[in-house]
């Protein structure tokens, strides 16, 4: 059994001897960022995995929102979901542009494709949908709204790597798809994210928004930022990228082994996968009421087990930052929803244990 605590998840780590090995290069080089040859491997590896043409690593996946919008020189409103993190209307925010709240599919937990167009005004440039606990969205729906009424599409696909639509990456969809590479992700980087278009005149205006605007020839010009990611970072998302296949299917083999243990419990609800494949990031159990749900924390948290309430609350109801959209849908999930442990290095006793306090809990 694993050593407690044990956390809602924990970062995949290669053998440290991986990755020091690849710290040798750094020192050889003298190249600690800006493009380094780590970097450029990562990027490489990472798109061969993907099978996308390529991709724009960058600091942390907020910052790859906020180049995102920069990029596609949005200024108004931006029609996206409440059920996600904060950081999704933080970016918006940043950029000078409005969030408006659209609900969510009771079952999906996606942003509900047939609710966006009641919010469409003539201040509205953008729908960000998000593919929350990598579930995609409706790609298609929102791609023909967007195309009816002259939007852009930035997907917010921070926990979407590995999850795909029609056999393609699901980063293929939209004007712009950002992901996340932060610790918690199927591949990590420590912190990190990733843009990624398959629009070549976008392709390049990010990287050169990722570098303080510099083109080629270092000249200055657009409107840019310090987006990079550190050699020492991409060494760890090179090192990482050997245990790719091993962490998803370890996932995907737990969440089964979730839903097995879980069966006699016939009154949890999961979230249903039905536009396309997804990555078995997390396990979501959606409960019959809060009481519920903090009596299985508390149970849990007893035992030092730590699950967490992903995503609680809402973001329209983040009164210090927003202004209050009633999206009564995502406002009751969020109440009801609890992410179990799910890690690489989750051990089959510990699962059976969370199952059984959950069981006794209810």
């Amino acid at each position: 059994m694993s050593n407690k605590p044990i956390y809602v998840t924990r970062p995949f780590l290669p053998p440290l001897e991986e990755y020091t090995e690849l710290l040798k290069g750094i020192w050889e080089s003298g190249i600690l960022t800006h493009g380094g040859k780590l970097l450029q491997r990562f990027e490489s590896e990472l798109c061969q995995k993907l099978n996308i043409q390529d991709i724009v690593v960058v600091g942390n996946g907020t910052i790859a929102i906020q180049m995102a919008i920069k990029a596609l020189e949005l200024k108004g409103e931006i029609i996206t979901t409440p059920f996600t993190w904060v950081a999704t209307v933080s970016a918006i925010k940043w950029e000078g542009c409005t969030p408006v709240f659209c609900d969510i599919n009771p079952e999906t937990l996606n942003i509900d494709s047939a609710k966006i167009e009641s919010l469409i005004t003539n201040k509205t440039v953008a729908i960000m949908p998000v593919h929350v606990f990598g579930n995609p969205c409706e790609v298609e729906a929102i791609h023909a709204i967007a195309q009816k009424h002259g939007l852009k599409v930035i997907y917010d696909a921070a926990h979407a790597i590995g999850s795909t639509f029609h056999e393609k990456s699901l980063l293929c969809y939209g004007d712009i798809s950002t992901t996340s590479l932060h610790a918690t992700k199927i591949i990590n980087t420590a912190e990190g994210g990733a843009c990624f278009t398959t629009n070549d005149e976008l392709l390049k205006k990010l990287k050169r928004i990722r570098f303080f605007g510099h083109n080629d020839n270092k000249e200055i010009v657009e409107d840019g930022i310090n987006g990079k990611l550190t050699e020492f970072q991409a060494a760890l998302g090179v090192a990482n990228m050997k245990y790719y296949d091993a962490v998803f299917e370890d996932r995907k083999r737990k969440c089964l082994l979730y839903k097995s243990l879980l069966s006699a419990h016939n009154h949890l609800i999961y979230q249903k996968h039905i536009h396309g494949e997804h990555n078995y990031s997390y396990f979501p159990v959606i409960f019959e009421n809060e009481h519920q749900v903090l009596n299985v924390e508390k149970a849990l948290n007893a035992q030092q087990i730590f699950p967490r309430r992903y995503f609680y609350p809402t973001v329209n109801t983040f009164s210090k930052i927003v202004e209050y959209m009633p999206t009564p849908i995502a406002e009751d999930i969020s109440k009801r929803i609890l992410c179990l442990p799910l890690s690489f290095s989750l051990q089959d006793e510990d699962m059976e244990e969370i199952c059984k306090i959950l069981g006794k809990a209810l």
